[in-house]
């Protein structure tokens, strides 16, 4: 951290206003004549009356002729704020014996701007300025990616940029079209949204027609999301920069209607409230995964899109059959609001013991929360709130550690349950949990206002802090290696666990020996958690270094994964310079990581977060009598 100026100092002292004010001439003259011995000596001749007399005709001509410094510099114009220079070549008479004004206090050269000003605004100018370049150099990259998938994946899930190849990995439904759609209404990248709302409503129906099985998550929080996210982003123009070129919006409504119509076999095919995770969608029909049980994580993420379908369709089978899941869990035993991550849809139950807020446990945290504030916090959801403040508790007492030897806040897991030893694993993935508990402390509020409110209670407070502490460390886990992008998965240095050899590869950073970058654990997928997390962060502290932190990010995010020939390439290992590309653009680095990157460095009235909620998979969708619903 850069050191600062001490508030005063020596450069200080001519611009102190009240011990140093410039005095007239006149003044001078007059005081010195009543202080000093000359005046009795002066006047007691006839030579120094003569010169006495010579003195002041000489001070009334300099006062007649003087060029006041007051009227010479730049006046802004009453009529349309410009700045036009006057010079006043001279003094009027009836201004002679009027008292000279006083001077506005001045400030050191490294805060004074133009006259008038204290400089903040030209600061804030400048400050502007730059994240507006920084956010359309986001946007370039979000139509360099675009431009390779369409160039040589069109229609397919994803691109493979080096090998200048689609494939499909996600059931064949085009998800990295609908996945970045909305992200190309919100930075207004027309061409782009013309072009995906031309294949939407060209082919999307028939492949959903067509295809067959898919993993009931994944769709419904890419595919589906997106169609909803985009269809209330066309229908309301809700701050939006694009012109939304792209078919009616009722299209993507549609779409949306006749692909969750489909996906409901998940949930009315199971025995339980807990649905089976693969969807035939062309049948259609479902069934469990091959070992019988779905993820906690993946059945308890599918509300938010579900409940707003119900919305804007008028249908309340949507909410009903996904609300089941959390109204069921609801009824589970926990321990200390806490679940492990697999659940049976054939008894219902849990299964297992695993207990981790990283993969298959991440998002059921996520969306207790957002379900509870997308209904606008109704009395009828106040479990939802319940059950997250509960869980947070748990996180605090059972899972958050400090490394060694510098002190960095983590979350580990109990991959054995409560009662057995504790792992200092963090998956990249965790890196969720501090926007979502930041935006549970504040409920969308900047800190500032929440304050003001009086709406922070001690928990509300405790999870802020842990927030900030844990997107630090997020932070870290990028800035520690050597490509300066972050490994899948990261361990951290502890009494008890310590493993040598296997650091970042930036010898530069403080926190080297803290973090642990296991072999099989150092590759990078382009994942969105961190720069999701400082996004919340900066929008509800207001603290300009998250910023600074997701501006780092995306810049390594360019140096390493960029492929000219269009599109990014996750990567195999963060530690080693140059990186070997993986060959894959995941769907959610146009869906995710490049719109949290471009809402972080622009205006935090763009998709305002007392009005939307984003889904696990970034589509803002609007919460219940706040923002037009369509």
């Amino acid at each position: 951290m850069s050191s600062k100026s001490l508030p005063y100092s020596k450069k200080d002292v001519h611009y102190d206003n009240a011990k140093f004010r410039h005095r007239s001439f006149f003044k001078v003259i007059t005081q010195n004549l009543h202080t000093s011995n000359v005046k009795n000596h002066c006047m007691s001749c006839s030579t120094g009356k003569f010169l006495l007399l010579l003195m002041i005709f000489g001070v009334a001509y300099l006062m007649l002729t003087h060029t006041s410094p007051t009227t010479d510099g730049l006046v802004k114009g009453s009529k349309n704020g410009t700045y036009e220079h006057i010079t006043s070549g001279g003094i009027r008479f009836g201004n002679i014996f009027r008292k000279p004004p006083r001077l506005p206090p001045q400030l050191p050269p490294d805060v004074k701007g133009s006259r008038g000003n204290t400089g903040l605004d030209h600061r804030k100018l400048n400050s502007d300025l730059k994240w507006i370049a920084r956010q359309q150099n986001v946007k370039k990259a979000f139509i360099h990616a675009w431009s390779g998938y369409k160039k040589y994946a069109m229609g397919y899930d994803e691109l493979m940029p080096v090998s200048k190849r689609g494939v499909d990995g996600l059931g064949g439904l085009g998800a990295t079209i609908v996945d970045g759609l909305d992200t190309a209404m919100i930075m207004g990248a027309d061409k782009v949204v013309s072009e995906a709302g031309f294949w939407i409503e060209t082919h999307l129906s028939n492949k959903i027609n067509q295809t067959s099985q898919v993993n009931l998550f994944e769709t419904t929080i890419r595919v589906l999301g997106g169609l909803l996210s985009a269809y209330h982003l066309s229908s309301v123009e809700n701050g939006m920069d694009s012109t939304h070129k792209g078919p009616k919006p009722v299209v993507y409504l549609e779409t949306a209607k006749n692909l969750a119509d489909r996906l409901l076999a998940g949930f009315t095919s199971s025995p339980t409230a807990i649905p089976f995770g693969d969807v035939v969608l062309r049948d259609p029909s479902a069934h469990p995964a091959p070992d019988g049980r779905s993820s906690t994580s993946e059945v308890s993420s599918l509300q938010l899109e579900f409940n707003y379908l119900s919305s804007v369709s008028g249908d309340p089978k949507y909410t009903v059959e996904s609300m089941r899941v959390l109204e069921h869990i609801k009824t589970l035993p926990k321990v200390e609001g806490l679940v492990p991550i697999f659940i049976s849809p054939r008894t219902g139950e849990f299964s297992g013991e695993n207990i981790r807020l990283g993969s298959r446990g991440d998002s059921y945290y996520e969306y207790l929360l957002k379900v509870w504030l997308q209904k606008n916090r109704e009395s009828n959801f106040t479990y939802l709130h319940d059950m997250y403040e509960e869980a947070m508790k748990g996180v605090r007492h059972l899972l958050v550690r400090k490394s060694i030897p510098n002190g960095l806040v983590f979350v580990g897991e109990l991959p054995f349950g409560a009662d057995s030893s504790f792992s200092p694993k963090m998956d990249h993935l965790v890196c969720f949990l501090p926007g979502t508990l930041a935006l549970g402390a504040t409920k969308g509020l900047t800190k500032e206002e929440a304050m003001k409110n009086n709406m922070l209670n001690f928990e509300d407070l405790e999870n802020l802090k842990l927030a900030e502490d844990l997107a630090k460390t997020c932070f870290e886990m990028y800035s520690v290696t050597s490509t300066g992008l972050a490994p899948e998965i990261a361990y951290f240095h502890t009494k008890e666990f310590s493993e040598g050899g296997l650091d970042g590869g930036n010898k530069s950073s403080e926190y080297m020996n803290d973090i642990i970058i296991k072999p099989a654990d150092r590759h990078n997928l382009l994942r969105p958690e961190t720069v999701e997390s400082l996004f919340f962060l900066y929008r509800i502290t207001e603290d300009p270094k998250y910023r600074e932190w997701g501006w780092q990010i995306f810049e390594a995010f360019e140096k390493y994964t960029r492929v000219d020939t269009g599109g990014y390439s996750s990567l195999d290992d963060v530690t080693s310079v140059p990186p070997h590309k993986r060959d894959k653009m995941e769907t959610f680095f146009l869906g995710e990581t490049l719109k949290y990157l471009y809402l972080l460095f622009g205006d935090s009235s763009v998709i305002p977060l007392d009005k939307f909620v984003f889904n696990t998979e970034a589509h803002p969708i609007p919460i219940e009598g706040t923002a037009k619903m369509g």
